[in-house]
């Protein structure tokens, strides 16, 4: 059988964290306890939980010439992830995230966007082929907009359905990137920082969502949580719940949800159908620590989940 085809455009960072007795105060320099690097930015996670499924994937995306570029690049080989399309410069840094983290779990955080700030549209319409070829096209908010635009206008213009992922938030966003939209899919924060709603309840979250649909988006899905998966269309409100489990570290649960989904969609799932799956791709992912690390693999799960 041929497998999903994904293409995913969007951020490559390097997670460098340090683990600290405490968050340092101003001018302060602190010895930490321990240091790990991690793959991350929200594009090449969702395009790494695709391929960890078994996708075809595609990643559109740009890198520094420097050692953190050249190691998201074997990342990327190791998974299966095609990188016809990462792009390399020397005008920039590769994407970094420097992270410290103390005993309680608060965090202090510095994004820097880097290289993949200088992603051109050219690059993106000599890729058009491979996102026609995709079934599914993700994008997110760690590159630039007209960036994210161009490529949903490709998607658009080629019949390709798209998922628009509104992360990391931000308070507005263009009325057109709504309406190319297929699968609006933000989370509880970036709803209501979005539409200045609370989601609290079912109730407010579904009325936030037809917020979002009145700008444009075909179908919205919010990501709840330990609640499960909501989805908002003009005629319909579905709850999607999830089972129970011991979370040990959320991080890259959205971004499990939003890659998984975007396989089974590609698979020819039904909506609600990949939704489950997607929750329950992302119920696994929490149990375990890391972000990447924590996608599970084709091979550990059961025949059921991916058939």
């Amino acid at each position: 059988m041929e497998k999903p085809k994904i293409c995913v455009v969007g951020a490559c960072n390097l997670d460098l964290i340090s683990y600290v007795p405490r968050l340092p105060a101003l001018g302060e320099t602190l010895h930490g306890t321990r240091f790990h690097m991690g793959f991350g930015g929200k594009g090449a996670n969702q395009a790494v939980m695709a391929a960890k499924l078994g996708g075809d994937v595609t990643m559109i995306t740009k890198l520094g010439q420097d050692v953190f570029g050249e190691n998201t690049l074997k990342n990327f080989q190791a998974w299966g992830v095609k990188t016809t399309h990462v792009h390399f410069t020397d005008q920039a840094f590769s994407g970094v995230a420097p992270i410290a983290v103390d005993p309680d779990g608060h965090n202090s955080i510095i994004i820097v966007t880097g290289a993949n700030d200088l992603l051109t549209e050219d690059e993106l319409e000599a890729a058009r082929a491979d996102i026609a070829a995709a079934q599914i096209m993700v994008c997110q908010l760690e590159i630039p907009m007209d960036i994210n635009l161009k490529a949903l206008q490709i998607a658009r213009e080629e019949g390709v359905k798209t998922i628009f992922n509104p992360a990391p938030a931000r308070p507005q966003l263009p009325e057109e990137l709504y309406q190319l939209s297929d699968i609006f899919c933000p989370n509880e924060t970036e709803t209501e920082l979005l539409t200045g709603m609370p989601v609290g309840t079912l109730e407010e979250a579904e009325a936030a969502a037809r917020v979002l649909l009145e700008r444009g988006a075909g179908t919205v899905i919010l990501t709840l949580g330990e609640r499960g998966s909501l989805l908002v269309t003009k005629e319909t409100r579905e709850l999607v719940p999830v089972d129970k489990v011991k979370a040990i570290d959320t991080t890259g649960a959205g971004d499990a949800f939003v890659g998984s989904l975007a396989y089974f969609l590609a698979q020819g799932k039904p909506l609600m159908e990949a939704m489950k799956r997607a929750n329950r791709i992302a119920a696994i992912s929490v149990q375990a620590s890391g972000t990447q690390t924590s996608f599970p693999e084709a091979k550990n799960l059961s025949s059921e989940l991916l058939t």
